[in-house]
């Protein structure tokens, strides 16, 4: 094995065979179609139902289907890459995994943590989100003031997302191609609402709403997103804020990209997939064109319906406003209880798929000592149970206990950097393993990697102060995990001491 200490990197020829050892292996049943249902299935869902109006209201104004178009626009170009290295690598793991062929196990490490940050956090936001929907739902059946949290002791317990999370644990354990059939299901609810949302909006739009497209920029007295909430970017070109204008449409870029993240997690389905080879590429940009087009379609509907000043969070109770509200504003209120049961469906799914990215990618680092070994282990339905139930158990309680909202955009630096990895690993593994057969070659090498990597660079640096503070925390947390566990009981790093051992003694 090539290098020593923390940049000793697994080959691809071991990556692959690991997935043939007894005890580990998972099941291979999945099509195309299922992995371009699971994207859609997790892409669609918080961003678009409670995401566009917000952003439109607070950063961005109109403009804000031209930020979708940016973020767009950075997914696709690391898509590219995620599609060469999952067609070469079918294994689970991801960024982890590519970056453990690359970069080595230390860096592998940080991406494995990094995404555990993106998926854990993104499960229990969306759970809680899934509860205040269900919530607004039940109030159509059994009246206004049915609630889906109690208090015990003067600690708040949610039992929505509590249920939603159990539910979908219990689908993920029994296996993954009955969780994809259950994502396909409620995938076309969602879609069809969405898809209302466009038809019926049409009807409803004024063209003075999208004057001006892009409004003019806030002064930090008028502005919220000033000091540590405003973008990095803003503070270092000296602005006072990033509210509106040029600055506001990059910050509105930035946030949105949290309505694209999922696409990646077809990835890490790679090594459950029948011919991961053509079927993973297809299910990566089958599921971003799909949800692109429709994000932009929804975005415009929603800006031209009202004027965006209507869709600003109040300043009075900070309510946010959703896709219903734009609906609300035109007094069709019918047609908002509409769209919260389409995102009680949409969000579903997508605690599910996070779920699944978040079990494959502890799976892949157990299996590779860097966490216990037990967590590796596959039942009989070849899927592994022991990390479903961890992993569930961690977010039910999270979901449950605490408040998991203003957390998007630590979401959203997690996967950025997990997509600036990956787009380097393809540079880095065509020049070190020019042999590797490749179902599937990213264009114009190094071009399209290096626009990936700039293009991601640009979204993290308008993400917000706090959000960077927050990030190089959970950071610094995982060095030291992997210092006081990981490195002692990385498989990896006990072959090359065994091997080595074996050559001093001849």
């Amino acid at each position: 094995m090539p290098g020593n200490g923390l940049w000793r990197t697994k080959s691809i020829e071991q990556s692959i065979a690991d997935t043939d050892e007894p005890g580990t292996r998972l099941r291979r049943n999945l099509s195309a179609w299922d992995l371009t249902v699971f994207g859609v299935a997790v892409v669609i869902g918080a961003g678009i139902f409670t995401l566009t109006a917000r952003t439109a209201g607070d950063y961005a104004g109109p403009s804000v289907s031209l930020s979708f178009v940016f973020a767009a626009i950075a997914c696709a170009l690391a898509a590219l890459c995620y599609a060469e290295f999952a067609s070469t690598v079918p294994v689970a793991g991801s960024a982890y995994t590519f970056s453990y062929a690359t970069f080595g196990e230390f860096m592998a490490w940080i991406i494995g943590w990094d995404l555990i940050l993106e998926l854990a956090v993104g499960a229990a936001a969306v759970s809680k989100g899934w509860s205040a929907y269900l919530e607004t739902v039940l109030s159509y059946i059994f009246g206004k003031g049915t609630k889906t949290t109690f208090e015990i002791g003067g600690v708040p317990v949610d039992w929505g997302a509590l249920i939603v999370v159990l539910v979908l644990t219990t689908l993920l354990a029994v296996g993954t191609k009955l969780s994809s059939r259950f994502s396909m299901v409620i995938t076309g609810i969602k879609v069809a609402v969405v898809l209302f949302v466009i038809v019926l909006g049409i009807f409803y739009i004024k063209g003075s709403n999208y004057s001006p497209f892009i409004p003019d920029a806030q002064s930090g007295a008028e502005s919220s997103a000033t000091g540590v909430d405003q973008s990095l970017f803003s503070v270092f070109a000296g602005s006072s804020s990033s509210s509106f204008g040029v600055f506001g449409l990059l910050a509105a870029a930035s946030l949105v990209f949290f309505a694209f993240i999922g696409f990646d997690i077809v990835a890490t389905t790679a090594e459950e997939t029948r011919n991961p080879q053509k079927a993973v590429p297809r299910g990566i940009f089958g599921s971003l064109a799909i949800v692109t087009v429709l994000y932009v379609a929804v975005s415009l509907v929603v800006v031209g319906m009202v004027n965006y000043k209507d869709l600003a969070t109040s300043a009075g109770d900070g309510s946010k406003k959703t896709l219903a509200s734009a609906f609300a504003v035109n007094g069709v209120d019918w047609a908002a209880n509409i769209i919260s049961v389409g995102a009680l469906a949409g969000l579903t799914t997508v605690v599910m798929v996070l779920m699944l990215g978040q079990i494959r990618i502890i799976f892949a680092m157990s299996r590779d000592g860097l966490m216990p070994r037990a967590l590796a282990k596959t039942g009989a339905n070849g899927t592994p149970k022991r990390a479903t139930i961890v992993v569930g158990g961690l977010v039910a309680v999270a979901a449950t206990f605490f408040p998991a909202d203003k957390l998007e955009e630590m979401v959203n630096v997690g996967t950025l950097f997990a997509f600036i990895l990956v787009s380097a690993g393809v540079m880095v593994l065509r020049k070190t393993r020019p042999d590797l057969p490749r179902a599937f070659r990213v264009p114009w090498v190094p071009v399209i990697p290096i626009l990936a990597i700039l293009a991601c660079l640009w979204l993290m640096l308008n993400l917000t102060v706090l959000t960077w503070l927050r990030f190089i925390a959970w950071m610094v947390l995982g060095v030291v995990i992997y210092f006081v566990y990981s490195r002692r009981h990385s498989l990896l790093g006990k072959k090359n001491a065994d091997e080595k051992a074996e050559s001093v003694s001849d």
